[in-house]
């Protein structure tokens, strides 16, 4: 008897859950649901029946946003491939593109490049795609942002370049002395100073980077 009334208590709590999830993959939201989850087959479905989609959530996400802060590459791919905007920002001032750059989610981030992102387009801080990649030294994504014509030299609201913000927020380490080699390869000026006046080079000698040191000094930095 309590087998009985134990499986129909827990059949009884699955049919509720079953329902729960029913309603949450079909309520106003569900199109960023299917994109946090990286489920396609969902964003079809939702598309189909008449999302809008660059719908906003509360915070202003479009479901491509959404995707992003996931890195739920194939969902990012489905949205892009059917016309959501690479550039929509929400309420911080994130994009798509701007937040794939700072996070380096390579993969999501070529997709947004290959479909109009806006390379002049900032975050909240003022600074471009580039700058946040090279503080969090994400190499690859760097490269990537210098081939696609990101500004090398962009100065951010904290009056500070990608070069300096890899030197003054970055540890040193391989990853952002090959982000520094990159910048200088590119033409970045390794004279901009912050708005104290300190130079990256001062910013690498004060935090004993030796390497990086070396670099900008081999680059005319002074």
């Amino acid at each position: 008897m309590y087998r009985r009334v134990f499986l129909a208590t827990a059949l009884g709590l699955f049919s509720m859950q079953g329902i729960h999830l029913a309603r949450a993959s079909t309520g106003p939201l569900a199109l960023h649901d299917a994109a946090k989850r990286n489920d396609t087959a969902g964003i079809a479905s939702s598309l189909a029946a008449g999302t809008p989609i660059d719908q906003r959530d509360d915070n202003g996400r479009t479901a491509l946003l959404v995707a992003t802060h996931a890195n739920a590459v194939d969902a990012a791919r489905a949205l892009v491939q059917a016309g959501a905007d690479v550039n929509a920002k929400d309420r911080i001032q994130d994009s798509p593109y701007l937040y794939a750059g700072a996070r380096g989610h390579l993969d999501i981030l070529r997709l947004t490049l290959a479909h109009g992102a806006d390379l002049k387009s900032t975050n909240r801080y003022g600074g471009t795609a580039l700058i946040p990649a090279a503080e969090r030294g994400h190499v690859e994504t760097v490269r990537t942002l210098i081939d696609a014509g990101v500004a090398i030299d962009h100065v951010n609201n904290l009056g500070w370049t990608a070069l300096l913000e890899a030197v003054i927020l970055g540890k040193g380490g391989p990853s952002h002395q090959q982000i520094v080699g990159l910048l200088i390869d590119a033409g970045a000026n390794v004279n901009l100073a912050d708005r104290d006046g300190i130079t990256a080079l001062q910013h690498a000698r004060a935090a004993g980077y030796r390497d990086i040191e070396k670099r900008l000094v081999a680059a005319g930095a002074r």
